[in-house]
């Protein structure tokens, strides 16, 4: 029976990594899984999920408006689709969601997300949060902050490396933008 499940943490954590060797693994058994990842984040070019250790590969993109359950019907109705992965997970919206267990539960085909579970206010994401709510399984991915600690929370940096506590929830950056610490060192970097 096929499940849905939410790999989640904060950045650097591995989650494409894990998402690309998911997808690697299904085609070495001669299965086909479907990759998405969200069109706004074209850090690495539209429709590719790239890891920081160098593996990528191709994906279909998703925008709010689309469809999920009906755009996947509709390609597993003409080749077989064995398992859907998706990448940045975060921006799913509710609906979209819905649509995803709609995937596990209809068309029997296993989906696994991976993305942020928080945002740097410390704030789910919409896809996150309905993730948390319906998944059947979470699986928690962990990186280290720089004291050593389990990272569980992201600060966006300023220029200056100065975080900063408010602004627009999606702003696409990588390390350029964005560190991963423990709870501790981020009251702390929002403290100064």
């Amino acid at each position: 029976m096929a499940q849905m499940y939410f790999y989640y943490s904060a950045m650097n954590a591995g989650k494409s990594t894990t998402l690309l060797q998911s997808s690697f693994n299904y085609r070495e058994r001669g299965m086909t899984p479907v990759i998405f990842t969200a069109a706004i984040d074209d850090r690495y070019g539209k429709g590719m999920v790239s890891s920081r250790i160098g593996l990528q590969e191709e994906a279909e993109l998703f925008n709010a408006s689309d469809d999920l359950y009906t755009r996947l019907q509709d390609m597993h109705s003409t080749q077989k689709v064995d398992c859907v992965l998706i990448d940045e997970c975060q921006f799913l919206t509710k609906e979209q969601v819905y649509q995803l267990t709609e995937v596990v539960d209809k068309l029997n085909i296993p989906v696994l997300c991976y993305g942020l579970r928080s945002d740097f206010r410390g704030e789910l994401f919409a896809g996150s949060r309905y993730l948390l709510a319906w998944a059947d399984k979470l699986v928690e991915l962990k990186t280290i902050c720089h004291c050593g600690r389990k990272a569980n929370m992201v600060i966006r940096q300023d220029a200056s490396g100065k975080a900063i506590a408010d602004g627009d929830q999606v702003e696409i950056g990588g390390n350029d933008r964005y560190v991963s610490v423990c709870r501790k060192h981020y009251k702390e970097a929002l403290e100064r």
